[in-house]
C-alpha cells in the first residue's frame, strides 16, 4: 500500500485533473486519500506547496528519463539528430501511456489551457532545465539555425509533443484521424520524430516573408 504522502500525491493529481487545480479543496483531497489534514499539513505546508509537488514528481521523472537516454546515445556514438529527438520525446509518449501519468497529462492539459492557472508560474522551470540540456546537441546539429528561429522551432516541439501526449482523447477531436491508431505508441514516436526533424531542418529561408513588389506609379 503507498504511504501517506503518496496517496495525497495521487489523490490530489487525480482531482486536480477531473475538477481542476482551484475548484478542488484540501478537504476534498483528504477524504479522497483517507488521510487528515494535519497530516497534509504535515507533508506538504500548504495546497501550492503540494500543487508544486504534484507536477514536481512527474516532470522529476520524466526529466530523468530524458537525460538517461540522452547519455546512453552519446555513450553510443550516435547522438544524430534523430536520436537527439528520440530521447526528448520517446520518454514523454512512454509515460502518457502509463494508465496513472495519463491523469496528469489530463492536468497539464488543464494548466496550458487555463490562463488563471497559477501552476503555469512554476510548470516551465520543471522543463527548463532539461531542455537546456539538449540545447547544445540542436545548435552542434543545426549550425545554420540562427538562434531565434530555433527557440521557435523547439516550441513547435514542445507543441507537436504535447499534442501526441494527450493520445486518443485529442485525436478524436479529428475525424481526419479514423486511420491512425493512438494505441501505436511506437508507431507515432516514428513518425513524430520524422516529422520534427524535418520541421528543425528546413531552411530558413523557408520561413521568410516573401518579398512585396514594389509599388509604381
Amino acid at each position: 500500500m503507498a504511504d501517506t504522502k503518496d496517496r495525497i500525491l495521487d489523490a490530489a493529481e487525480a482531482l486536480f485533473a477531473d475538477r481542476g487545480l482551484f475548484e478542488t479543496s484540501m478537504r476534498a483531497i483528504t477524504r479522497a486519500a483517507d488521510v487528515n489534514l494535519a497530516a497534509a499539513n504535515y507533508h506538504f505546508g500548504s495546497k501550492e506547496a503540494l500543487i508544486q509537488a504534484v507536477f514536481a514528481r512527474r516532470a522529476e521523472a520524466l526529466n530523468n528519463r530524458r537525460l538517461e537516454a540522452l547519455a546512453d546515445s552519446r555513450a553510443r556514438g550516435a547522438l544524430d539528430l534523430e536520436a537527439v529527438l528520440d530521447a526528448y520525446i520517446r520518454p514523454a509518449l512512454e509515460m502518457a501511456r502509463d494508465e496513472k501519468a495519463g491523469r496528469y497529462i489530463r492536468l497539464l492539459g488543464r494548466v496550458y489551457t487555463d490562463p488563471n492557472s497559477r501552476a503555469g508560474q512554476f510548470l516551465p522551470r520543471q522543463y527548463d532545465a532539461t531542455l537546456e540540456a539538449f540545447k547544445p546537441e540542436f545548435i552542434r546539429l543545426l549550425p545554420q539555425i540562427d538562434k531565434t528561429e530555433l527557440y521557435w522551432r523547439l516550441h513547435f516541439l514542445i507543441g507537436s509533443l504535447v499534442y501526441c501526449m494527450a493520445g486518443l482523447d485529442m485525436m478524436r477531436l479529428s475525424s481526419s484521424c479514423y486511420l491512425c491508431d493512438p494505441a501505436d505508441t511506437e508507431g507515432m514516436i516514428r513518425r513524430l520524430i520524422a516529422f520534427v526533424a524535418g520541421g528543425l531542418r528546413a531552411a530558413a529561408s523557408a520561413v521568410q516573408p516573401p518579398i512585396q513588389p514594389a509599388v509604381t506609379g
